[in-house]
C-alpha cells in the first residue's frame, strides 16, 4: 500500500503550501495571520493587503486542491485495489487537513474553505460548481463569505443525498460519508464566524482593515 502513503504524503504537503503567507510576505513583508482576522485565507488577505492579492491566493489555494485530486488518480498503476473515488476522497481530506495544519507554517493555517472548493470541484464537479454559484450569491447578497462557504458546504452534502437517494443516481456512499465530516469539520473552522454572525457582529467581505496598511 506504499501508493496510498505516497497520495497521503503528496497531498498534505501540497496542501501545506501556505499561499496566504507567502504572498502577504512578498506583498507586504508581514505576516497575514498578526493582523486583521489572523486567517490565512483569501478573506483576510483581501481585507488586509487588498483584492489582487487576494485573488491570486484564492486561485492558488483553490488550484492545489485541485491539483491534489487530479495527481491521486495519475500516480496509481490500473490493478490497483482500491477505487479511484476513494484515492480521490483521501487525497481531497490530506490537502485540506495540510491548508489547515501546513507543514511548513507551523501548522497555523486557513480554514479550508476555498482548497475544500478545489478539491471538490474534481471530484463532484457539478455540484460543486452550483455550490460556487451558490457561494458568490450568498456573499453578493449578504457580504458574508463565512455564510457562503457554510451554504455551499451543507448544499454538496444535502445535494448528494438527493442524488443517491431520490433520483437513485450512483453516488458513492464513502463520496457522501466524507462530505459529513467535511461539513462538520468547516462548521468546527468556523465556529468563532458563526458566533459573529449569529450576534450580528462578523465581518462583511469589502470592508479593508487600516491596521494593516
Amino acid at each position: 500500500m506504499a501508493v496510498v502513503g505516497i497520495i497521503v504524503i503528496l497531498s498534505y504537503t501540497l496542501g501545506s503550501v501556505p499561499f496566504a503567507v507567502i504572498i502577504g510576505r512578498i506583498w507586504r513583508g508581514i505576516d497575514i495571520r498578526d493582523h486583521g482576522s489572523r486567517n490565512a485565507g483569501f478573506t483576510n488577505v483581501y481585507r488586509v493587503i487588498g483584492p489582487l492579492p487576494a485573488a491570486i491566493v484564492l486561485v492558488l489555494d483553490v488550484g492545489k486542491g485541485m491539483a491534489a485530486v487530479l495527481l491521486s488518480i495519475q500516480i496509481v498503476p490500473d490493478t490497483f485495489p482500491l477505487s479511484g473515488v476513494d484515492l480521490k476522497i483521501l487525497a481531497a481530506i490530506c490537502v485540506i487537513l495540510g491548508h489547515v495544519f501546513p507543514l511548513f507554517a507551523g501548522f497555523r493555517g486557513g480554514k479550508g474553505a476555498a482548497t475544500g472548493l478545489g478539491a471538490l470541484l474534481s471530484i463532484t464537479p457539478l455540484e460543486a460548481a452550483l455550490a460556487l454559484v451558490l457561494f458568490v450569491l450568498i456573499v453578493a447578497i449578504t457580504r458574508y463569505v463565512s455564510l457562503g462557504s457554510l451554504s455551499a458546504a451543507v448544499f454538496i452534502f444535502l445535494a448528494l443525498l438527493f442524488e443517491r437517494y431520490y433520483l437513485k443516481a450512483e453516488v458513492h456512499g464513502h463520496l457522501i460519508l466524507t462530505m459529513l465530516f467535511l461539513n462538520g469539520f468547516v462548521f468546527f473552522n468556523h465556529r468563532g464566524n458563526i458566533r459573529r454572525l449569529l450576534t450580528g457582529t462578523e465581518n462583511k467581505f469589502g470592508r479593508r482593515r487600516s491596521e494593516a496598511n
